[in-house]
């Protein structure tokens, strides 16, 4: 039966990866945090893709995906994935505050509370990418309430990576989660809060023109010009646009403007950082220090001495 079952799941992964540009390099046995099996997907939009260009898609073995409720998202997800495979770094971010961090080491899929709380959690890490291999980074514990579930379509990664991502750097940006060199995990709780029941969408931060302009510059300046050799990032990513509350269309205008400005070398819906744009890494080095420093001294001390209920 579990031959069979991961069998089904290739299967149909293979063909909603196809429809996405996407090709299966490699299918692996794995297993959850209570060790029940889960198939271990790496993808990529070539077979001679670099290891930093491939996805890795973790699910539950016994997932079916195959239905109406559950495939567009699965095929959204993995065609946004397409997307943002092309940049330099896929794995990178930055947060309004001001943090380029790359997310890691998920445990897909959601696992119940151990700890008696009525909750759904996923564990994962986030390191600061500044360019010097810095050792800062912090283990993060998402948690989902059971309320918030009822959202989710399923409590597996593709329908649930972004709202993640997108908390933690929510959570970042309040000053909520500190980048240490060693730590215990800090919690990242994901409530109602963020959702909008009526009008069926996620909402975590309010910008403007203005801060999401801030926010593509700042963007490429690190993801393109410090991190990836210049290579052009995407500007109309999904999962920003879903952090800023607007869309990919109204990121490509700003991208637009910026052009305009000089700062970004435009092609299509990805951008290169542009000479004068390199001349402001003064501004946004400062601007890193600072949103770190937010972090210190607001930061619950109780859970930096460990007493943490995860």
């Amino acid at each position: 039966m579990t031959a069979h079952l991961a069998s089904t799941l290739t299967a149909n992964l293979h063909t909603a990866a196809q429809q996405a540009g996407l090709a299966i390099l490699s299918v692996d046995a794995g297993s959850d945090v209570n060790g029940h099996p889960t198939t271990r997907f790496r993808l990529a939009a070539a077979p001679d893709a670099p290891a930093e260009r491939t996805l890795l898609l973790e699910l539950s073995e016994a997932f079916d995906f195959n239905k109406p409720n559950l495939l567009p998202e699965m095929t959204t997800h993995l065609r946004e994935a397409a997307g943002r495979l092309r940049n330099p770094r896929p794995d990178a971010y930055v947060t309004l505050a001001g943090l380029p961090v790359s997310f890691s080491h998920f445990g897909w899929p959601f696992h119940r509370s151990t700890s008696g709380a009525d909750t759904y959690i996923v564990h994962g890490t986030l390191h600061l990418e500044d360019g010097t291999q810095s050792p800062l980074h912090a283990l993060v514990s998402a948690s989902m309430t059971v309320t918030f579930a009822e959202i989710v379509p399923a409590p597996e990664q593709p329908y649930a990576e972004t709202f993640i991502y997108n908390a933690v750097r929510k959570t970042l940006d309040r000053g909520q989660l500190e980048l240490l060199k060693s730590g215990n995990r800090q919690p990242v709780p994901v409530t109602t809060r963020y959702y909008s029941r009526w009008q069926k969408k996620f909402f975590f931060t309010d910008t403007d023109d203005r801060a999401r302009m801030d926010f593509l510059a700042l963007k490429v300046y690190w993801l393109s010009g410090v991190l990836g050799g210049n290579q052009p990032v995407w500007i109309a990513d999904p999962r920003d646009a879903q952090y800023l509350n607007t869309t990919a269309s109204e990121l490509s205008r700003m991208a637009a403007d910026l052009a305009g400005q000089g700062l970004l070398a435009l092609n299509g819906e990805y951008a290169s950082s542009a000479p004068a744009l390199l001349e402001r890494a003064g501004d946004y080095h400062a601007k890193l220090q600072a949103a770190l420093a937010v972090t210190r001294p607001t930061f619950n001390e109780e859970m930096r001495a460990g007493h943490t209920n995860m």
